[in-house]
């Protein structure tokens, strides 16, 4: 089966008419992108959009071939014209299955918003997976098997992909494609740095899949260390590359305190903005969970669990440091890192950059900062991806 993918772009297209964004702005030449539309086999057609026969023919296909047109969301703007000789397009109620003349199979799959998507299955046996723009499956049940090839708005609803993963639509050979692409991710370079975190690519308009035939899966880092000053977004940063995965289990290493407001905000903020399917863990003993077989685990914040670690030992206190309490920081930190070298778990670590502003006044601080750094190389040299956030961008130090 082959896929063209006429366009990869959101239903206005990018950049978006008269959009001052910077987005919009270097998404030129190259880098524009058409509404969305797949044409499959040169016998289906999935979104009919303004300039898709002459897209066709830049990609090297015709259109008329065509024997069904099929709509995936309502078209808010003016009436599409039809290319001649193309049946007039619909869309098939969910849960219907139809046969084209071609042999292929196409069933509507409902979704959880406006819109319909749709499974094709090849006269090979090849599995397409279709998905709106802003639309997640509803009620996704268990495939037979992973689909061969998945296009969706992984940008806009990674929680549908997620979805996916959960229930065996997507396995680690799925080719999963992202369309829609729209204005709301800053720079071309950023939208591939996010979709491979989330087992995804890009392709440019007028490209053809071989579905089914090989091609190398963007590989998603097992470990990333995600560190940055306050408020730079770090969390953020960590909480966007699981969010494509099911069942993260989220380690809150700053636990609860009573009477403080402030902290009880931040922390409800930390919990409103994350996906409803992950669960929360408040505890500073990692190791035993790096140990253990799970899910994909989000760890906020390694600063904190120094914290803690750094009271366990009395290592504010410089004769109780000078004696017993270094020593047994270094065992607990040399436990964690062990752990994290040895889990066959993906992991992602948030940690604060603290060292890069002003020489603390105290000893006890002094001895935080440094510590902190220390942890930090340690835990950084047995991840594959390491970042570092800066007013809300991310900077790749490794991977």
């Amino acid at each position: 089966m082959e896929v063209t993918l006429l366009g990869t772009g959101a239903p206005e297209g990018l950049p978006r008419p008269d959009c001052p964004c910077a987005a919009c702005a270097a998404a030129r030449g190259g880098r524009a992108r058409a509404a969305t539309a797949l044409l499959v086999d040169g016998a289906l057609l999935l979104d009919l959009t303004p300039g898709a026969a002459l897209a066709a023919a830049r990609a090297g296909h015709s259109l008329t071939g065509v024997r069904q047109v099929l709509l995936t969301h309502p078209h808010d703007g003016p009436a599409l014209e039809l290319p001649p000789g193309l049946p007039a397009a619909g869309r098939v109620p969910d849960g219907r299955e139809l046969t084209l003349i071609s042999g292929h199979r196409v069933r509507a799959v409902p979704m959880d918003s406006p819109g319909t998507g749709y499974e094709v299955t090849s006269p090979e046996g090849l599995r397409l997976l279709y998905l709106p723009p802003g639309g997640a499956p509803a009620g996704v049940t268990g495939p037979e098997r992973p689909y061969d090839l998945v296009v969706a708005d992984v940008v806009g609803r990674p929680d549908g992909l997620a979805r996916l993963r959960a229930a065996g639509g997507v396995g680690p050979a799925t080719d999963v494609v992202a369309a829609h692409l729209d204005h709301d991710v800053p720079s071309p370079r950023e939208v591939d740095r996010r979709l491979a975190a989330a087992g995804a690519r890009a392709v440019p308009d007028g490209t053809t899949l071989v579905v089914g035939e090989y091609h190398a899966v963007p590989d998603v880092p097992r470990r990333t260390l995600v560190t940055g000053g306050a408020r730079s977004g770090k969390s953020l940063e960590a909480e966007r590359r699981l969010e494509a995965f099911p069942e993260v289990v989220y380690v809150a290493t700053g636990g609860t305190r009573e009477g403080d407001t402030e902290w009880t905000a931040r922390v409800t903020a930390h919990r409103d903005r994350r996906p409803g399917s992950w669960r929360t863990e408040e505890t500073c003993e990692l190791a035993p969970l790096l140990r253990a077989e799970g899910p994909p685990l989000l760890i906020d914040c390694l600063s904190l669990w120094l914290t803690d670690a750094m009271d366990r030992v009395g290592a504010w206190d410089d004769a109780t440091w000078a004696a017993t309490g270094e020593r047994e920081l270094r065992e607990r930190v040399a436990e964690l890192v062990a752990a994290v070298r040895g889990t066959a778990r993906t992991v992602v670590a948030v940690t604060n950059e603290v060292g890069a502003g002003i020489v603390p006044g105290d000893a006890g601080s002094r001895r935080f900062r440094d510590e902190l750094g220390r942890l930090n190389a340690a835990f950084a040299d047995e991840c594959e991806h390491v970042l570092l956030v800066v007013a809300g961008q991310a900077l790749a130090l490794r991977g």
